[in-house]
């Protein structure tokens, strides 16, 4: 039995693990929080974002991804580490071989200190994947045949959008609107429009529960407590999913003009055989209500989200080796 591949997807919320042998093998935040008194870590992951609401002064909670860049490369490593001896187990004899999910913009310094990180944690080869590469390989998209794709990933920091084909990027845009900019619109309008302060969590609540990109025929509703910012007393108001709709407008929109502006320039064969395949959207923020309808009307494309939208590019990620080996036969 040869030791299975493991693909790591870094997300700037939760990061997740993919193991060739045994599937989804762990997904926690990528939160660590710190110690600087013991200058030590204190809790990576899971355990991380149960204490980080209630952190005394000493302890400080580090978020090492911010919107896609890696901002923290020392806690990166330490939550690396935890995350590859957490997803290997103890029958760790003989060292994997990691693929790491990268997103498109990330720079070479970068890429070279992430791969390090790597080496450091445990691994015996290390390969570095594009996110829309991983995104269309476990999305089931064969990435090796000289077909033009166009995948969009939402996640929670950015979007990456791209042309891919014969398992390379050809086109590619990626912009800082995702699920996290979808939560802060609706923070920002439901205090706005009803004077009521929610946190980050009610707002991930209300996206999921009503939240949608396009126009419904029957509205949806939902009664969502916060505290009155005038009076700073509870409140309760009750929401719709169109209010919520136009909240997101700009986030969406920002996000479809993407798309467009990688279609202008996608060449016309590529852009032939997109029209024939349709775009596919992976990644949580795909998975709001009706994402694939509007960038369906807005650029009379056929789309679809995948299944599984939030996994997509941690298995991608841990089937990249076997992918690559493929082409090279």
């Amino acid at each position: 039995m040869p030791a299975s591949d493991i693909g790591i997807d870094l997300g700037t919320r939760n990061s997740l693990v993919y193991s060739t042998g045994k599937g989804l093998v762990l997904s926690e935040p990528s939160v660590v929080v710190y110690d600087k008194d013991s200058e030590k870590i204190k809790a990576i992951g899971e355990e991380a974002r149960q204490m980080a609401g209630h952190v005394s002064s000493n302890l400080e909670v580090i978020w090492p991804i911010r919107q896609g860049i890696i901002v923290d490369y020392i806690v990166l490593e330490k939550m690396l580490k935890y995350f590859v001896s957490k997803a290997m187990g103890r029958r760790a004899f003989r060292k994997p071989r990691i693929s790491i999910c990268i997103p498109s913009g990330t720079t070479e310094i970068e890429k070279k200190a992430v791969e390090e990180a790597t080496y450091q944690a445990g691994a015996r080869e290390v390969f570095l994947v594009e996110e829309p590469i991983a995104a269309a390989i476990g999305a089931g998209v064969d990435v090796t045949k000289p077909f033009g794709n166009l995948i969009v990933d939402i996640g929670a920091g950015t979007t990456d959008v791209a042309v891919i084909s014969m398992a390379g990027v050809v086109v590619s845009t990626s912009v800082k609107v995702a699920g996290d900019n979808f939560n802060q619109a609706i923070m920002s309008y439901v205090r706005k429009n009803h004077n009521l302060f929610i946190g980050e969590d009610a707002a991930e609540k209300i996206k999921i529960k009503i939240g949608t990109a396009c126009e419904e025929t029957s509205p949806r509703t939902m009664e969502v407590k916060g505290r009155n910012v005038i009076t700073g007393l509870p409140k309760v108001v009750t929401l719709t999913s169109e209010e919520i709709r136009s909240a997101l407008k700009d986030a969406t929109g920002q996000i479809v003009e993407a798309i467009h502006g990688v279609l202008e320039k996608t060449p016309p064969e590529l852009a032939a055989d997109i029209v024939d395949r349709g775009i596919v959207l992976t990644g949580g923020g795909a998975m709001l209500h009706g994402m694939d309808t509007l960038v369906e009307q807005k650029t009379g494309v056929s789309t679809l989200t995948v299944q599984d939208a939030m996994v997509v590019v941690a298995v991608g990620t841990g089937k990249y080796a076997e992918t690559i080996a493929r082409m090279d036969e």
